[in-house]
């Protein structure tokens, strides 16, 4: 596997040349996450305590203890979240004629997630915490061309599973960060 520099300048920069490299590589479930996953998923978490918590916004700001306690639980979550998006998109990847391991799910969740943990630093700034919109969308192309890379996915069926493994994503993830903020009792803000 390449160093992960290397592998996210690639991944932002030219995907479409990226994804046949990262479909030749022999890897594990283990492996992504400890050089992959585990150090990128915490940029938008550790962003996100420091510009709610340490920072603040406008006249509201998280206690620290609120946004430690957050900060954990969301990272927690956003991996098991991750595994959880690849398990869906292997078992959904039949019902769209595409085929692939949940190895190979779990590399194309995570390398097409690389746009919003890199976008996650803007939390720092928590007014610019809404640019990571465009990171999303940027996120969305690059799983896009890796469908067919990874999974196998033929030409007419790559929009319609996009669309649905998006659809997946998004509510995972939402009802996880719901949950972390529920737990945490994240959502309780203080005055500055």
């Amino acid at each position: 596997m390449e160093s992960l520099q290397t592998r996210v300048m690639n991944i932002l920069k030219t995907p479409v040349t990226e994804w046949p490299v990262i479909a030749t590589e022999s890897t594990d479930v283990g492996r992504l996450y400890r050089e992959y996953i585990i150090p990128l998923s915490a940029i938008p978490v550790v962003a996100t305590f420091i510009g709610w918590s340490l920072i603040g916004s406008g006249f509201f700001r998280r206690s620290i203890t609120a946004g430690l306690s957050l900060m954990v639980v969301s990272y927690v979550f956003g991996l098991i979240g991750t595994y959880v998006c690849a398990v869906i998109l292997e078992w959904l990847a039949p019902k769209f004629k595409s085929s692939g391991t949940r190895v190979d799910a779990l590399k194309l969740v995570a390398y097409a997630s690389t746009p919003v943990w890199i976008a996650g630093v803007l939390n720092i700034l928590p007014a610019l915490g809404v640019l990571g919109l465009f990171a999303a969308l940027y996120a969305i192309y690059v799983f896009y061309l890796g469908l067919p890379v990874l999974l196998k996915t033929p030409t007419d069926q790559v929009v319609p599973f996009m669309i649905v493994a998006t659809i997946v994503i998004v509510v995972v993830t939402m009802v996880l960060m719901s949950i972390a903020m529920a737990m945490t009792f994240g959502s309780a803000m203080t005055m500055m």
